[in-house]
């Protein structure tokens, strides 16, 4: 990504999945220790409590940005030249696409901690995939940073 990004997120975890998270690690490595001497005493706990963190950071790792005429969702990246359409989505209109309205050859990328999405609406006839959806705590914005970068795009390629 060259230019500066007109939109950039990262679906980070909320605040209070961290100690819980450590808490349920902590208690499991607490069932595992049972009181035994030497090696098992300490193991466990040395184990389970970084693993913990690092699955609560990868859990938290999806980064979504619009930059240099693309959509970038982790690592699949879409150019905007094949967007129709960016709608923003609430929590009960997540659930309908995600629900009743779903496609199964449909590209998702949602996190349940996160009410909001954005559905992006495809227009490439080489592509099956007939839209995505994409978890956002800002949809709005995140479908106006699409829908401009399409028609930056359209309106350099028509000069």
């Amino acid at each position: 990504m060259g230019t500066p990004p007109a939109y950039v997120e990262r679906l980070r975890l909320p605040f209070w999945a961290w100690p819980v998270g450590i808490a349920l690690a902590g208690l499991l490595a607490a069932e595992l220790w049972m009181g035994a001497p030497g090696l098992r005493s300490w193991l466990p706990f040395a184990v389970l409590i970084p693993a913990a963190v690092a699955v609560l950071l990868w859990l938290g790792r999806v980064r979504v940005a619009v930059a240099d005429g693309e959509l970038w969702v982790d690592d699949a990246h879409l150019p905007v030249r094949y967007v129709a359409d960016a709608v923003p989505l609430d929590a009960a209109g997540r659930r309908e696409v995600l629900g009743v309205g779903s496609d199964p050859l449909a590209f998702v990328v949602q996190r349940p901690w996160i009410g909001g999405a954005v559905q992006v609406v495809l227009d490439d006839p080489a592509d099956p995939t007939p839209f995505w959806v994409v978890s956002t705590r800002r949809p709005v914005e995140l479908a106006a940073a699409i829908l401009a970068a399409r028609d930056a795009t359209a309106a350099r390629a028509d000069t």
